[in-house]
């Protein structure tokens, strides 16, 4: 396993990082992802744990906590040597104030996600997602109390747009309070829109990027393909409504092109995904889940690919889309090299 450092911080992390949103099975969504037992997860954490992998990521809405208490009990005393991710914001309890960022619930929230967790302090504690009720300067001081206080050692979120991102790293800055060091956003081979605002803002910030659903909310899995779309009865249907789109036939053109790197090279689909990620700017570790052992050790071989510089520029050719205004004159360069965005030359 190789290691990447977590922006700026100065926090190494396993380029591969196991997501635990498939442990516990509760409720609509987390069901469809997945449904082991507290053995089941024990044993593939222990995968992970002798794959390399160090750095694991959670959330307290994910199964209504039962994710963190698993990853805590399948770390055990292995917890003091890995990195445990978790996120917080996210509604799932029923009371008034249980939710956002404000200061009577981030600290409430902290303290249950470190004891479902079975532990002393957070690594990386991570926003779920923006907040509009909470002043900014409240919410940047309370996790700055967060840190000194040592529950929490580093800060970041995920799913929060650029503005809001620099608005919050500006305040931080102004005050001389604890800043964002990693950013967990949605970056695949079918949705690449990270790159138009938030990874320049990544290497402005030096921040490090956290992928989750790097197979594209399952369909780059290698199951599905023009001749075979996604089946009615597929979990995919029933948590569509939180899958970010995809337009079909994007989806098939890209499916074609891996196929035939598949053909040529041996690598599954899953591990042309995860490697073709592995070379884009700014990403610290990609996170990778797993209904059973199988997929998880083939999503891990992926690490051992060695895409060609061919395959890559196929594979970045096939999968861009042109950008929203205000992005796109800059990003294909038509206002001169000037004016392109940052890492611009890089992403292809």
């Amino acid at each position: 396993m190789k290691y990447r450092f977590l922006g700026n911080s100065g926090l190494q992390v396993s380029e591969l990082g196991f997501g635990a949103g498939t442990l516990g099975g509760k409720g609509q969504i987390f069901s469809a992802w997945g449904q082991p037992d507290q053995n089941e997860a024990n044993r593939l954490i222990k995968i992970c744990l002798d794959a390399g992998i160090n750095y694991f990521d959670t959330a307290d809405v994910y199964s209504d906590g039962a994710s963190e208490t698993m990853l805590g009990r399948g770390l055990g005393s292995e917890r003091k040597n890995n990195i445990i991710s978790t996120k917080i914001g996210l509604r799932y309890a029923s009371g008034l104030n249980e939710t956002g960022f404000h200061r009577h619930y981030l600290k409430k929230a902290v303290e249950a996600s470190l004891k479902r967790l079975n532990t002393d302090y957070i690594d990386v504690l991570q926003l779920h997602q923006f907040d509009s009720f909470t002043s900014l300067e409240q919410l940047m001081r309370t996790l700055n109390e967060l840190v000194q206080s040592g529950k929490v050692r580093f800060i970041g979120v995920s799913n929060f747009s650029g503005w809001q991102l620099m608005k919050a790293q500006a305040i931080a800055e102004q005050y001389g309070y604890e800043k964002f060091v990693a950013n967990q956003v949605y970056y695949s081979l079918i949705g690449r829109d990270y790159e138009w605002e938030l990874m320049p803002l990544n290497v402005d910030q030096h921040i490090g990027a956290v992928i989750w659903s790097p197979l594209g909310w399952g369909r780059l899995t290698g199951r599905f393909d023009r001749e075979h779309p996604i089946p009615a009865s597929s979990r995919l249907h029933q948590t569509a409504q939180y899958a970010p789109p995809v337009d079909d036939e994007h989806l098939y053109r890209v499916l074609e092109v891996m196929q035939q790197i598949n053909t040529e090279t041996g690598y599954s689909i899953p591990q042309i995904a995860l490697s073709w990620l592995l070379g884009r700017p700014t990403v610290s570790s990609v996170l990778v889940g797993a209904r059973n052992e199988q997929q998880l050790r083939d999503n891990l071989l992926a690490q051992n690919c060695d895409l060609s510089t061919e395959h890559i520029e196929k594979l970045n050719q096939i999968s861009a889309v042109s950008p929203p205004y205000p992005y796109y004159p800059y990003w294909n360069g038509q206002f001169g090299e000037r004016f392109k965005p940052i890492v611009a030359s890089q992403v292809g």
